[in-house]
């Protein structure tokens, strides 16, 4: 995810009162003294908050809290002065732009009243660093403590339901306490929301899309509608196969599948159990795509892994990272402090000041992780000319989408290539499905996943959900669109949602559910560029310096043009289209289809 900083791009600096009428004169006026203040205010809030995360202590969390706060001030007026002057007649198309994006961009505008916004700038420090201090340490509390990093090593190689539970059960234990604090967070959002004219948090995150917030949420149940039917395929076989494991007693047909039993904290991707998914004959495949094991035998430590990951995009044509990257980011947790080990990408001083910030451990899924977060960091790097308000991408899905598109050139080939694989896994059908299954079920598997997370918010904002139904409404969604259920009985009493960083931490998450349609469509189109023939799934962008100079002229476009012209400019497209991920996923989809025959589907 891109650092927290360009979340509240639009807190800019206020103009002077000015005439009824406004004039396109006095709207460049404004344009230019936002560029101007908002690069300073920006860096102050940005380098408070990577001392923060990677410091947390009280001291950190009110310097990054004063650091908001601030921005948060000049938002209250300057949002309101946009939208006056996005009025004045004769805009020309940049100023027009600019001016759209102040008022739009913010998630978490705070109220005019100063002591509201001192207040949420604290609810807001206070929640993402609860988060990050997160612990179990048993139901009596005397068992020796574990962190989220430690409780998901149990989530990811254990196949105990009792030890799943427990740590399922004791991560989740940190989120009640949150529950009041983001209460007041979301009363307060609002008030914020409403001040600068929309009806909620909800309908200004739907508004920052280039469409109305009504046409934002039929464009998600659009490719959501495409791609659906692959989803319900790939649930009904992996349940299948965890009946085998643990009994249809207790994953039975016809019903959700226990949240505990998928590999990850939150279900949200389920590679994590491809061991007991796998298809027959695809031990051959299982040992020689055995990236995690690769790299601990070759004694990949952190830095050369995000150095492969760099050499990836340099081999595209791109330039080396610059030296500070390597000097400032945060690649392993440290021992002698609290952190928030959550993957994120940085540039602290809105000038190539790029970062990572990350736990990194030798896994396959961090070095799929450290492709995407260089994405992050190559966006950056691309339109850090640009005036400061145009300095994001050209909606926040396409910023999580870029390094996900690189990743899939991350081929078994290309592994072999860059010394991490010495075989290749079986080319024969066997092979190809046994590789795709293991995709899909990260892939295909977060669908559902990264739509309902705001689901569940734009109905908290609007008021649809109120606080005493908040678990009741997450496992209802959870339920409806995964078919994944909670392993125990939950009630009010908890606060599930707090257990995923995104809704502590105020992080919109469509932009995820985008990225994960972006991101083939992307691959497709460099593909193309690059020339290449043959099977989507095949294709490996590494080296192809066409493929690059397609890429850089989209990233250097920022956010100063709409989503659909930089789609245009990748794609050859202006609408999304999951019809790429469909074609990617063809062979898989047929072989699941055959497998699922007699079993019965569905939640």
């Amino acid at each position: 995810m891109p650092t927290p900083a360009l979340a509240l791009l639009v807190l800019l600096a206020a103009s002077p009162a000015a005439p009824a009428a406004p004039t396109a004169a006095e709207a460049r006026a404004f344009v230019a003294r936002a560029n101007a203040e908002a690069k300073d205010l920006l860096t102050r809030q940005s380098t408070a908050d990577w001392v923060r995360q990677t410091y947390i202590t009280d001291d950190t969390e009110r310097l990054s809290a004063w650091a908001s706060e601030a921005l948060m001030a000049f938002q209250s007026r300057a949002v309101p002065e946009a939208s006056r002057l996005a009025q004045a007649k004769g805009l020309d198309a940049e100023t027009a732009r600019a001016l759209y994006l102040v008022r739009t961009a913010s998630t978490l505008p705070a109220p005019s009243d100063p002591a509201k916004r001192a207040e949420l700038a604290t609810l807001a420090a206070r929640l993402d660093s609860a988060y990050g201090k997160g612990k179990w340490c048993g139901k009596d509390g005397h068992a020796p403590c574990r962190d989220l990093e430690q409780l998901s090593e149990v989530m990811r190689k254990s196949r105990s339901w009792d030890e799943l539970l427990d740590a399922w059960y004791g991560w989740h234990t940190i989120a009640p306490a949150m529950r009041a604090d983001y209460t007041r967070l979301v009363a307060l959002g609002n008030e914020g929301a409403r001040e600068i004219g929309f009806g909620d948090l909800g309908e200004l995150w739907r508004a920052g899309y280039d469409m109305t917030p009504a046409e934002f949420a039929q464009e998600t149940d659009r490719l959501w509608a495409q791609v659906k039917p692959l989803y319900d395929e790939l649930h009904c076989y992996v349940r299948g196969k965890l009946q085998e494991r643990y009994g249809k007693d207790r994953v039975p047909d016809g019903k959700p599948i226990p949240a505990h039993l998928l590999g990850n904290m939150w279900a949200q991707e389920w590679g994590n159990v491809y061991d007991l998914a796998a298809p027959p004959g695809a031990a051959a495949s299982v040992a020689k795509l055995d990236v995690s094991g690769a790299l601990e035998r070759k004694g990949f430590d952190p830095v050369r892994m995000v150095k492969l990951g760099e050499g990836f995009y340099t081999s595209l044509g791109l330039d080396p990272l610059p030296a500070s990257f390597w000097e400032r980011s945060m690649f392993v947790k440290p021992r002698d402090r609290e952190v928030v080990c959550h993957a994120s990408a940085w540039d602290v001083t809105f000038s190539d000041d790029l970062r990572v910030k990350m736990c990194i451990k030798p896994t396959a899924d961090d070095l799929v992780t450290i492709h995407h977060e260089l994405g992050h960091d190559y966006y950056f790097q691309s339109y850090w000319r640009l005036p400061v308000i145009f300095q994001q991408g050209a909606n926040d899905g396409f910023h999580e989408a870029i390094g996900d598109a690189i990743a899939l050139s991350v081929t078994p080939a290309y592994l072999k290539r860059v010394g991490v694989l010495d075989e290749l896994p079986p080319t024969d059908e066997a092979g190809l499905v046994a590789i795709q299954l293991r995709e899909a079920m990260d892939k295909v598997a977060f669908l559902p996943f990264g739509l309902l997370i705001d689901r569940w918010r734009w109905d908290v904002f609007s008021g649809k959900t109120p606080p005493a139904q908040y678990d009741a409404a997450w496992w209802a969604l959870r339920r409806k669109y995964q078919g994944v259920d909670a392993p125990v009985a939950r009630s009010e009493a908890d606060f599930d949602p707090g257990a995923k960083y995104h809704i502590p931490a105020n992080v919109p998450y469509t932009r995820y559910f985008l990225a994960r349609i972006y991101q083939f469509q992307f691959h497709r189109a460099l593909c193309q560029a690059a020339g290449q023939q043959g099977p989507l799934h095949a294709c490996s962008i590494y080296g192809n310096k066409a493929a690059g100079k397609r890429l850089h002229e989209m990233l250097a476009l920022g956010a100063s043009k709409p989503w659909p012209e930089a789609m245009y400019a990748l794609t050859g497209q202006r609408q999304a289209d999951a019809s790429a991920l469909l074609d990617y996923f063809a062979p898989l989809r047929s072989w699941l289809q055959a497998q699922n025959r007699g079993r019965k589907c569905g939640w």
